[in-house]
């Protein structure tokens, strides 16, 4: 088994539909500007036509923007890939940050290794998972400590300002978070 990541072609879809809503434009006033049909451009939004390099140029014209842009705003069609540990850092006492996702995704990741800027403040607009893999944390969020240790989770929803500190050494923390380019939609009625 080898360590890549699998090339496979984007999703141009998504991409184009959050471009043309966020110009507030119809398909059909893109179908006008850009010289493609409306069903074609209903079935690339949807993923079911891949446009070629002429149409999507046409399609990113007639959004005012590129094609490039458009491409870096796609999602994978589909993706693995693996990112491996450095064997040669382990134990060495020195703190680290090691991003577990490589990539634009909707979900970001993170190991922290040691102790870091224990003073430093964090809000992020989306929820956040903060998983202990080892050692013991404490974390101060809405005015509260907590304390977790080995195999602890703490959930944070979007908004919440928070910081937290390693209190025994070779502390390691995993947080996953929705990434911020994601607008997530918050359930308030709970």
């Amino acid at each position: 088994m080898g360590d890549h990541k699998e090339q496979q072609p984007v999703r141009v879809g998504a991409a184009v539909r959050r471009r043309r809503r966020a110009l507030e434009l119809t398909l059909a006033v893109v179908a006008e500007r850009s010289g493609l049909s409306v069903p074609f451009l209903s079935q690339v939004e949807n993923d079911r036509a891949r446009p070629s390099r002429a149409s999507l140029e046409k399609l990113a014209d007639a959004l005012r923007t590129t094609a490039v842009e458009l491409l870096a705003a796609a999602d994978p069609a589909a993706s693995v890939d693996v990112v491996r540990a450095d064997p040669g850092t382990e134990g060495d006492g020195e703190p680290r940050t090691r991003s577990l996702v490589r990539g634009h995704h909707q979900l970001h990741a993170s190991e922290f290794t040691g102790d870091h800027e224990a003073g430093r403040e964090f809000q992020h607009r989306n929820d956040e998972l903060m998983y202990v893999a080892d050692g013991a944390v404490e974390i101060e969020a809405e005015g509260r400590a907590y304390r977790l240790g080995r195999g602890d989770t703490l959930y944070l929803t979007g908004g919440v300002r928070h910081r937290w500190r390693a209190t025994v050494p070779d502390t390691r923390v995993v947080v996953v978070a929705v990434a911020e380019h994601i607008e997530a939609v918050q359930d308030r009625s709970r």
